[in-house]
């Protein structure tokens, strides 16, 4: 039973979507400006940084709760299915229409949750090259490539490193859009 009930919270969680929520404290819906996505991206284009910092934490944070909730229920590994429930939750939420965003932010909350240092390290990654190459897609498909690997070399064991594929996979096949503008060079800066 504490197995579904944390799959169920984590989706439900993973469901909220900061960046429709803080968007509509401005009157704004996220889905219908910019990109249409409603990440932390999107958001820093439309409303600015203050705004774009509170959805990165408020989806890191998605992520933080739905992998403590799994590995507290059950087991660290279990905090890893749970963190893609979450991550699923934030692509497809139910409070929104199943129209939600890219699920990076939440994926690198959930790590920085069950293995704080391959965390901290990704989402370092990611600020500097968003910072350098003013592209969040390429910072965001960066990450999850390396975060199989960065679990691996800190000593996952083989069920958290498949469970964490399985994140790495469903984030980058939400970027198939960026992918494709990226090839084409077409993709939006931030």
């Amino acid at each position: 039973m504490q197995h579904v009930i944390a799959l169920v919270a984590a989706y439900l969680i993973g469901s909220i979507s900061f960046g429709i929520i803080v968007a509509s404290t401005r009157g704004i819906d996220i889905r219908e400006e910019g990109s249409g996505n409603p990440g932390t991206s999107n958001v820093l284009r439309v409303l600015g940084r203050r705004l774009a910092i509170v959805v990165l934490v408020g989806d890191a944070l998605k992520g933080v709760a739905a992998a403590a909730l799994g590995a507290i229920l059950v087991d660290e590994t279990f905090g890893y299915v749970t963190l893609l429930v979450a991550v699923i939750g934030h692509s497809f939420p139910i409070w929104h229409g199943l129209r939600g965003g890219k699920s990076v932010a939440t994926a690198i909350g959930g790590v920085l949750y069950l293995s704080p240092i391959v965390g901290l390290v990704l989402a370092v990654v990611w600020i500097v090259i968003v910072l350098v190459w003013r592209t969040a897609s390429i910072a965001s498909l960066t990450v999850m490539l390396l975060l199989v690997p960065g679990l691996a070399l800190a000593g996952s064991d083989v069920q958290q490193l498949l469970w964490a594929t399985a994140i790495a996979i469903f984030v980058i096949a939400r970027h198939s859009g960026n992918i494709e503008r990226l090839l084409s060079r077409r993709e939006r800066s931030v």
